[in-house]
């Protein structure tokens, strides 16, 4: 098969779906709309002459700076149209955050989402030399009385209604090629400067063709939510392949409305981050542990019917026993399937997870009602998947197995090297940081020490920039720590602490309507969430449920104290990078006097 340089892949697949559903979105009242495969060809034509129609040239970096919307499709593909480069920006960003962006990609032209964006954006415009215009996708943006400059989108998209822009376009849809740089991709800068990993078509159709081979049960006729930002490179390879499948993308706009819009649309595919399953795995374990009598029972036995069934026969090869398979049957049509219809999933094909550990626990457990997760793992740099679970013969512990034409090996500390078509080319304007993340035999370093097992999967440890040695000599994995204890159902999140200290201690973000429920049910006097967290029965009361987690760490390794936080870690405070990994330095920082008070 051969794989189109992202140019020209919608309106490929336009010929071949027509008037089928490419894309669904929501309405300003919220009811779905749907833009069909020729109508999202149509749309991107005209944004591609518009474009033309502004002198973007061939090699430009144009920027986009929003939430998730239909119309960010359709300038990504747009702007790859016009063999121009497309800088992604998280909606979350700060001015100073889009101002390093613009200036290091020396960016002059900018699509913006909502006010926030906008209101931001026009900042850096005024004090950038390079941002000259703003686009602006939705119409209820109040432009600041003095902008001249910015319009909206559904104007600008008339702009290059002419013959000039439209045999341009036609000339540059003819001069696709694959070694086109499609996107440069920030990361989000937990250990320093950003850095703008260049990522060409060539990466995403080699990433399409291994995904074709490792993953053949997804189809035309699946459904994908799309719900963590486009920005974020899972996201957006994920995204772009659905469309190369002629998979329907349903558009999530507002991230804090998920759980109403999965509701609504019932996908059968999903890429997410742990965080999500850690959210169901509570409210389903809450279900399970409230019920009593023949009900709690029922959930038990069902659970280790699936568990029997999937885990130890069917993911082995094996055919399951009879009685085994008829309550498996039966408890798939009943138990399994109210309690993905609540949640929105029962329609599931398979969910891809990635972009930080998931709980081996929460993994069995999702394995076991019947929702298949495709754990995986990957970078920006490697243009996501580096591993993932087969459908069948994946082993819970490990993070999949190497993609069909990617090599991976363990080098110093161990370290996990890859290389492949996938990879990088390099940093954009950073050839000495480019030079440093590849070894002398053109391995790409990717910072994560890990193993390999017989069956070439990954076995993922830790960033080896995050491993804590204390002032005894032994090494902590946090990241381990953090997502066996993140698994109790009265904890948000956890900073573990242990760097050169004489044992290991956490910042705790506790669910706070959890323990207030739990402080009210006891008994427990509280006015405020500061008096709550520094209750001490509340923290005894967390301790051992914190003690029950770790029983299966050495003794090194456990927390041994710990400090509940009455606020949490935040993107907008810092301690959170854009796809809210813990920025630890900015965490020892802020809680400096916190943490010293663990070690009196």
């Amino acid at each position: 098969m051969a794989y189109s340089h992202l140019g020209g892949l919608v309106h490929k697949q336009a010929r071949k779906y027509g008037n089928k559903t490419a894309i669904m979105y929501q309405g300003p009242g919220g009811e779905w709309l749907h833009l069909s495969w020729n109508n999202l060809s149509d749309k991107i034509i005209k944004a591609a002459q518009a474009l033309a129609e502004m002198t973007l040239k061939p090699g430009d970096n144009v920027g986009i700076y929003s939430q998730n919307m239909e119309k960010y499709l359709i300038s990504d593909f747009a702007v790859y149209a016009n063999r121009a480069v497309m800088v992604p920006m998280y909606a979350t960003s700060s001015p100073r955050q889009v101002d390093y962006i613009v200036n290091d990609s020396q960016i002059k032209l900018l699509f913006v989402g909502e006010q926030f964006q906008y209101n931001n954006a026009y900042k850096v415009r005024q004090e950038s030399r390079f941002l000259e215009k703003l686009i602006v996708f939705d119409r209820n943006v109040v432009l600041k009385p003095d902008d001249k400059t910015s319009v909206y989108f559904d104007d600008f998209i008339t702009t290059g209604d002419n013959s000039e822009s439209q045999a341009l376009v036609n000339a540059r849809l003819k001069q696709l090629d694959n070694n086109d740089l499609a996107t440069i991709i920030y990361t989000s800068g937990t250990t320093g400067e950003p850095k703008g990993v260049m990522l060409t078509h060539a990466n995403f159709s080699e990433i399409f063709r291994i995904h074709d081979i490792r993953i053949t049960h997804l189809s035309d006729k699946d459904l994908s939510m799309c719900f963590l930002p486009l920005t974020h490179i899972f996201e957006k390879a994920w995204s772009y392949y659905c469309l190369c499948k002629g998979v329907t993308i349903a558009v999530n706009k507002e991230p804090g409305e998920i759980r109403e819009t999965i509701k609504q649309v019932r996908p059968t595919v999903m890429s997410n981050v742990p965080r999500f399953w850690e959210k169901v795995y509570d409210g389903v374990k809450e279900k399970m542990d409230g019920a009593s009598g023949i009900t709690r029972w029922l959930f038990i036995d069902a659970v280790k019917t699936g568990r029997r069934h999937n885990l130890d026969f069917v993911n082995q090869g094996k055919k399951p026993p009879i009685g085994n398979r008829l309550k498996f049957f039966i408890y798939k049509h009943t138990v399994f399937y109210l309690i993905k219809r609540v949640v929105g999933i029962d329609r599931g094909n398979f969910f891809p997870v990635a972009g930080a550990p998931l709980s081996d626990t929460i993994n069995e457990f999702m394995q076991s009602i019947d929702v298949h997760i495709m754990y995986g793992y990957g970078l920006t740099e490697t243009t996501a998947t580096v591993s993932c679970f087969p459908a069948k013969g994946f082993r819970i512990g490990t993070v999949g197995k190497v993609m069909p034409g990617m090599e991976v090996k363990i080098g110093d500390n161990n370290e996990i090297l890859v290389k492949g078509a996938t990879v990088t080319r390099g940093y954009y304007n950073k050839p000495e940081a480019t030079k440093a993340a590849f070894t002398e035999d053109g391995y790409f370093r990717t910072g994560d020490a890990g193993s390999l097992t017989e069956n070439n999967e990954i076995i993922l440890t830790e960033r080896i920039k995050d491993l804590y040695k204390t002032s005894n000599g032994k090494y902590i994995a946090p990241q381990m720590i953090e997502t066996r204890i993140g698994e109790d159902k009265y904890i948000d999140q956890v900073a573990v602490i242990g760097d050169q200290r004489k044992f290991v201690s956490a910042l705790i973000v506790p669910n706070y309507d959890a323990l207030r429920s739990y402080a009210r049910e006891q008994g427990i006097p509280f006015d405020s969430t500061e008096e709550l967290v520094d209750n001490p029965e509340i923290n005894a009361f967390i301790f051992g449920r914190i003690e029950l987690l770790q029983a299966q760490f050495t003794s090194y390794e456990k927390i041994k104290r710990f400090a509940l936080l009455s606020e949490p870690f935040r993107m907008e405070t810092g301690e959170l990078t854009n796809t809210l990994k813990l920025r630890r330095k900015v965490i020892l920082e802020r809680y400096a006097d916190v943490i010293d008070g663990l070690y009196v």
